[in-house]
């Protein structure tokens, strides 16, 4: 199978744009212009999907989704990034999901979609070393069916050791739904949740506080600290402070 076939297999009916009319690119100067601020601002990796023109329609200098490229190479790129920088074995990975997550995306009601996001674990290679990421897809603009026009995508280290870990989830709620591909069903689950204080340990680890300091400034004992962590460890399923920051970070937590 050719390249461009391959890309085929990216775009389903599910996520055809099938008003073109209601395209209006002036108005995607803006969503440019607001990814690139909140590119600058949090320094994190984004992208921007054009799902009419089967492109990518903005990329962030962030090296860390770059393997090593420019913005403009991965522009230019497009959707043959997913082909050329994400191992083979993985690619089918990419397809199901894609095809799972637009089939959700169909029973959500048209003025709940922008509420909701689609996160998601798979490697890419840089240098031909494999990097997990995680990777949130939410949609920016629809068209008056429902249709998503154009979709940020956010790039971040990710907290598990393996691929996969497909969820959507609905802002503002502890629930979400796993996707398992055995059974090709979305489960429901609920995130866990951090008392204050395990919020002010994270917090706090993040400013780069060493454990007996962290104790110092919130008036408990360094072994506290130290309970308090295995706590933070079991409720996130991680095995150290640094994963514990990127899956309360990456699961909006704090």
């Amino acid at each position: 199978m050719d390249t461009d076939n391959k890309i085929d297999d990216f775009f389903i009916p599910d996520n055809e744009v099938k008003l073109p009319e209601e395209l209006d690119y002036t108005r995607a100067v803006e969503y440019i212009r607001s990814a690139e601020a909140f590119s600058r601002s949090t320094y994190q990796s984004v992208y921007i999907i054009d799902y009419f023109k089967r492109n990518f329609l903005y990329v962030s200098p962030n090296p860390m989704f770059l393997c090593g490229l420019s913005p403009e190479q991965m522009m230019e790129l497009g959707y043959r990034f997913y082909l050329e920088y994400v191992p083979q074995d993985e690619q089918s990975l990419l397809l199901d999901l894609n095809r799972a997550g637009f089939a959700f995306q169909s029973t959500i009601p048209v003025d709940e979609r922008k509420d909701w996001y689609i996160q998601y674990d798979f490697h890419i290679l840089n240098d031909g070393h494999p990097i997990l990421i995680n990777h949130k897809l939410t949609p920016i603009a629809l068209t008056s069916d429902g249709r998503i026009w154009l979709a940020l995508c956010v790039v971040s280290a990710s907290n598990h050791t393996t691929p996969g870990h497909i969820q959507m989830h609905r802002v503002g709620s502890p629930d979400f739904f796993e996707y398992n591909r055995l059974t090709r069903r979305w489960d429901k689950r609920s995130m866990p949740t951090l008392t204050d204080g395990e919020k002010a340990v994270i917090t706090l680890s993040i400013q780069g506080y060493t454990m007996t300091e962290i104790g110092d400034r919130i008036c408990l004992s360094p072994e506290t600290i130290k309970k308090y962590r295995k706590h933070i460890f079991e409720k996130l399923g991680v095995r150290n402070i640094t994963e514990a920051i990127i899956a309360a970070t990456n699961n909006k937590l704090l």
